[in-house]
């Protein structure tokens, strides 16, 4: 079918479209990605009733194009995740942060505090609710708290819902009985996070780069992987600097295996590979 010129992304179009994209939430779009941009736009247009993506670039510019602006980032962002994904890094979170970490909180008697900075749909933030869980199933005397946040309010939603397809729930079976419902009727094939586990999982909408974060600093450990590989190398180091700020002395940022805080600065120590501790 060949695609009448109104209809396709110029790029004259898709420029505006990239930076307007990185402006807003510093995600770099490159050349190659521009197929990907007009086959994940094609169905918004349909829907908002507009005949191609010059009248779609009008409308980012009018002065009623604040909510799509948050539309677009939504549809370009990568929002690829699962149960468990890079299990390392939940492994050495159970065996070898949190007893270090509850040791110097013990004597507090605040709550562990746990951020999945681009949590997308949930899965990562559940995960973590997992594994804190039962660890504190061994160690009754611990109390914890996960926040869940993204830039995409469409990905937020499902991960408020906690229902996942059954297909996707790999966790352990003892694990999926102890923190998932089964659905049944026209929930066949789904599960459930269990709303106790549900209710210590605050979800809420943020951009990474916005002027202030809505949670307070002092976090233990921060989940911020497979994130960084989308800015330049001036959003990461400011990312980090403001992740940094947001750690007690003490607590850990995960990153993605694939990432490297190589070129950055920083006063980090490295404890495993994608592992670092704020020296206290």
């Amino acid at each position: 079918m060949v695609i009448p010129p109104e209809q396709q992304l110029s790029p004259q179009a898709y420029a505006f479209l990239a930076r307007l994209v990185h402006e807003r939430s510093r995600i770099q779009l490159g050349t190659d990605r521009q197929m990907m941009v007009a086959g994940r736009l094609g169905q918004r247009l349909r829907t908002l009733g507009l005949a191609g993506f010059q009248e779609y670039c009008r409308l980012l510019e009018s002065p009623h194009g604040e909510e799509e602006v948050d539309c677009l980032i939504d549809l370009v962002s990568t929002n690829h995740t699962h149960f468990f994904r890079e299990a390392e890094h939940f492994t050495i979170l159970a065996g070898e942060v949190l007893p270090r970490l509850t040791e110097q909180l013990r004597a507090s008697r605040r709550p562990l505090r746990v951020w999945s900075a681009a949590s997308s749909s949930g899965e990562e933030a559940y995960t973590l609710a997992i594994v804190l869980a039962e660890f504190a199933r061994l160690q009754p005397h611990v109390t914890w708290q996960v926040h869940a946040t993204d830039i995409s309010r469409r990905m937020l939603e499902r991960c408020r819902s906690g229902i996942y397809e059954a297909e996707k729930v790999a966790v352990p079976e003892e694990q999926l009985r102890r923190y998932f419902l089964r659905g049944f009727g026209e929930r066949e094939g789904f599960y459930r996070v269990r709303p106790e586990l549900r209710r210590l999982v605050h979800v809420q909408h943020v951009n990474l780069f916005q002027p202030q974060y809505p949670l307070s600093p002092g976090l233990d450990v921060i989940f911020c992987r497979n994130v960084m590989i989308y800015f330049d190398q001036p959003s990461r180091q400011e990312l980090l600097d403001r992740l940094v700020a947001m750690l007690a002395p003490g607590g850990r940022l995960f990153v993605g295996h694939a990432e490297s805080l190589i070129g950055l600065r920083h006063t980090l120590r490295t404890e495993w590979p994608s592992v670092y501790l704020r020296p206290e």
